[in-house]
């Protein structure tokens, strides 16, 4: 691969950041991105890869794990800020596997995979999430990255807009949320609740960004231990807390400029590896969880399309809820500027770390985890993935196999079109031709009985095998 060790790795995962936020991804859009838009352009821009799911936690869990959140007890919505944890223990994530092959493994940024919580006795409860006033904030968490593989980790617990509101260092509140927040409007929006009194919610993103820098200046000092960094931010997603140097960086209001400083957050990064003269040999992908939640932001009017072409928003199982921006980096490997139109998904991710580091994934690990290096270096056209199963937010699945996508609901499956708010006469399912139709417009279930009927055993088979890869 024209390297003598083995890469470091940096995964960047925006918070319900759009297709369509991304500049280099849409042209007409209204937001500028200059820092991602350089990664694009220095590796390969993926113009067809997929979260697993169309909202948050089951995002998370597939992308550590390879393997689709709906197999776990998670079958819709997301987890909140006392919830139980949900990577069981012992299960093979990114960070067991890189440290396997001899990685340092940090994570910085927004977790909301649950935490094991424990009360004064030091417990965690088995089974359940804790209430809130059960837990002892000055007791180490049972569960969480640090049981997850991950050497180093500073996290907040959930999502920016959900309590408790603190900073957890490997394992261990930094201040306890003493004090309360009451909820707050729109557009910043967070929930009330416990917060630790020097908690801001305007300054998570930096506080966060300068952990991973500090992060990857403290990794030159180890040369020759390759590293991975698994970077979620919380951002763009609600509260949309811009501070004072973006504010008014776009004409969007309070989203748009939040989408310009996450863009400055990735070129943080990418300086810190510059200047540690780690870049040429960092494998950086910049992703997002699911799509935009475009709803209530209304940008529509001013031009801009949060997820570009693609039907739906945020929980949807239209393409809006999941079609995301993704971009690879790693001179040497994947040739600048290139492009890659396979359908791909963030559960790849562990099979792919598995393959650089020249490791098997065991029979059961990765279940739904495919490698996808050639895609990302344009050794291989062929589609990599046999199909690709897509989660709304009230668990309706939909399966894209080649051009063809089946939605096995009514309407959305998420906020934009509830099922009760369907026509009354509209067909039990949704087939689209993607390639044709890319906006899923012309519902194609009456006319291609047997397409459907394909896809649907496909989906039946990958529910019953408990894997969607096969094994060896």
């Amino acid at each position: 691969m024209g390297h003598t060790r083995a890469p470091n790795i940096v995964v960047i995962l925006a918070d319900d950041l759009g297709y369509g936020d991304v500049s280099c991804c849409n042209e007409a859009g209204k937001i500028t991105t200059p820092f991602m838009d350089a990664i694009a352009e220095q590796g390969v821009l993926c113009t067809d890869a997929h979260s697993n799911s169309a909202v948050c936690t089951p995002t998370r869990y597939g992308l550590l794990t390879g393997r689709y959140a709906w197999r776990t007890r998670l079958k819709r919505s997301v987890l909140f800020g006392y919830s139980h944890p949900l990577v069981e223990p012992g299960r093979e994530t990114l960070a067991t596997l890189l440290k396997r092959s001899g990685y340092h493994t940090a994570c910085i940024g927004k977790w909301h995979l649950g935490l094991g919580w424990c009360d004064s006795a030091g417990v965690m409860p088995p089974g359940r999430d804790i209430e809130h006033d059960e837990v002892d904030f000055s007791q180490p968490l049972a569960e969480g990255p640090h049981s997850c593989g991950f050497d180093e980790s500073y996290i907040i617990p959930a999502s920016l807009d959900m309590a408790p509101y603190c900073y957890i260092h490997n394992g261990r509140v930094t201040e306890l949320p003493t004090a309360s927040c009451d909820d707050s409007e729109r557009p910043a929006f967070w929930r009330g609740g416990a917060c630790s009194p020097g908690f801001q919610h305007e300054t998570c993103l930096l506080e966060f960004t300068r952990r991973a820098e500090a992060y990857i200046d403290s990794r030159a000092a180890q040369p020759d231990q390759p590293f991975m960094l698994y970077f979620p931010t919380p951002s763009p997603h609600t509260p949309h807390v811009p501070r004072a140097p973006f504010v008014g960086s776009t004409e969007l209001g309070a989203y748009g400029d939040f989408v310009v400083e996450h863009d400055w957050s990735i070129g943080q990064i990418m300086a810190a590896l510059e200047r540690n003269g780690m870049a040429d040999n960092t494998l950086v992908v910049v992703t997002s969880d699911n799509g935009c939640h475009s709803g209530p932001l209304g940008l529509e009017q001013f031009g801009h399309l949060c997820n570009h072409i693609y039907r739906g928003q945020k929980s949807d199982a239209w393409d809006g809820g999941h079609r995301v921006p993704f971009l690879a980096r790693w001179p040497g490997t994947i040739l600048a500027g290139s492009r890659c139109d396979q359908t791909l998904c963030l559960t790849d991710l562990l099979a792919t770390c598995a393959a650089i580091v020249d490791d098997e994934i065991g029979p059961e690990a990765g279940e739904d985890s495919y490698n996808i290096l050639p895609a990302l270096t344009g050794q291989s056209d062929q589609a990599i993935r046999e199909a690709t199963i897509h989660h709304s937010i009230d668990g309706a699945f939909a399966i894209r196999q080649g051009p063809w996508k089946m939605i096995f609901a009514r309407g959305s499956g998420g906020w934009s079109l509830p099922e009760k708010d369907v026509d009354p006469d509209a067909p039990d399912c949704q087939l689209y031709h993607m390639d044709n139709d890319p906006s899923e417009q012309r519902n194609r279930i009456a006319t291609e009985p047997a397409i459907a009927a394909t896809l649907s055993a496909l989906v039946n088979h990958y529910r019953d095998t408990g894997r969607s890869v096969p094994v060896g």
